[in-house]
């Protein structure tokens, strides 16, 4: 409505309107973005990035991998067979016969026969999707583009809608659909997007020591690296970083007992692990929980990754007869226990930089500001322009619907906040 002067335009002649404007999409994106410039309505100092899963006209019953489909058209063609041989039979006993009957199974005969041809043209036309670890990832016979996501509102069919959003007024810097739930490659792609949006309005180096900050999701050495590439600040904690401030220490107590999701909060730990162990400052030994102390076997201890520790090694007679071996040992053949205390600093390590970084006051201060930028954009897509899934396929058409909401979110900010349509709207 907002691009058709308020207008109501019918829902066909939308579907049409957005399958027509890939070329053209992204030059009217730039164009709001540039007005949204001269308005005065971008900071630039701090952008956040974050990612909205929505289901798209897809069903997550037509997933799986090649081998569920080949077996779920077996099972559809057993029907098949099955409800031949009843309408046959039928046919032959006269008098049990009905019209409403006979035309009941000519539809699921024609029902499942469509069905199952079309997995067969599926498989026939389609290879096996790949994911990022090299191993086959589920496909969708209705969307191949589309993925399974897992999200607060459960597992469902769609795709991961990334946006990057500057401060001042959360406008929208760039948009983009993709068809994957992890966002652990993404940051790439969003930054350049951001980046080739913002040099079209004239910006020069716009992303060079700008803040950039993402939730744990987008914690990954393949974002780390890109961010150091594109000279930004960035403030992507991982996913421990809670546990290490001191102001989560007690959120557990806040939980509900009734809620459905408690059992994900509960720890998995079977047996001991290393801070489980304390250190005697007295005699420079580690106590493990059954109270026997551990020498120092090695100081200068080094593991393939990189890490440097000290190795503490438990006394044979120590492990021998304790009453906590089964909880302390994994394997039961192992004579005593060894413990590896990490200490200093990874030089050159990305990911321990980013935990000190996120560890401070300043970045803990910084990445706090994310929960404010972006999540008032999705909120008001989601629920005031009520984009709560996506109606098209394929990911072109997607991205085009994904774009046009955040566009229609910068023209409303346009309108709430530009000097100029201020003053006009008064």
């Amino acid at each position: 409505m907002a691009l058709a002067c308020g207008h109501t335009p019918d829902h066909s002649t939308i579907a049409a309107f957005v399958s027509s404007v890939d070329k053209e999409i992204e030059t009217l994106f730039t164009k709001v973005l540039l007005i949204c410039e001269e308005e005065d309505l971008l900071g630039g100092t701090h952008f956040s990035l974050d990612g909205l899963k929505l289901s798209s006209n897809a069903s997550k019953e037509w997933s799986g991998t090649f081998s569920d489909l080949k077996k779920k058209k077996e099972a559809l063609e057993r029907k098949l067979k099955e409800a031949i041989r009843e309408h046959r039979s039928s046919d032959k006993e006269e008098k049990d016969k009905s019209d409403s009957d006979e035309v009941k199974r000519e539809k699921r005969i024609k029902r499942l026969k469509k069905k199952a041809d079309r997995i067969e043209k599926f498989l026939s036309n389609n290879e096996p999707k790949i994911g990022s670890r090299g191993k086959e990832i589920q496909s969708n016979v209705t969307d191949n583009e589309s993925a399974k996501l897992t999200s607060s509102h459960g597992v469902l069919q769609g795709y991961n809608a990334n946006a990057i959003v500057d401060e001042k007024n959360q406008i929208v810097l760039h948009a983009s659909a993709f068809g994957k739930g992890e966002d652990g490659t993404l940051m790439e792609p969003m930054l350049d997007g951001a980046k080739e949006n913002l040099e079209a309005i004239g910006w020069k180096a716009p992303l060079k020591d700008r803040k950039i900050s993402a939730d744990t999701g987008y914690y990954s050495v393949k974002n780390l690296e890109v961010c150091k590439q594109r000279e930004v600040d960035a403030y992507v904690p991982d996913p421990q970083f809670r546990k290490r401030d001191v102001r989560f220490s007690d959120a557990g107590r806040h939980r509900r007992s009734v809620d459905k999701r408690h059992i994900r909060y509960k720890s998995k730990k079977r047996w001991f692990r290393a801070n489980d162990f304390h250190l005697d400052d007295c005699t420079g030994k580690l106590i493990c929980p059954a109270g026997q102390a551990l020498y120092v076997k090695n100081r200068n201890f080094q593991t393939a990754d990189g890490y440097k520790a000290i190795a503490y090694q438990a006394p044979k007679t120590a492990c021998r007869d304790c009453p906590l071996r089964s909880q302390c040992l994994r394997n039961p053949n192992t004579v005593s226990r060894q413990v590896h205390v990490f200490y200093g600093k990874r030089p050159g390590s990305l990911t321990d930089e980013m935990k000190q970084k996120i560890d401070m006051p300043e970045g803990s201060r910084t990445y706090s500001k994310r929960l404010g930028i972006v999540e008032p954009v999705f909120g008001n897509i989601r629920a005031c322009k009520r984009m709560d899934r996506f109606t098209l396929r394929g990911r072109i058409k997607v991205n085009i619907q994904w774009m046009l909401y955040c566009l229609v979110h910068n023209i409303e900010k346009i309108i709430n906040f530009g000097k100029s349509y201020s003053i006009a709207a008064v």
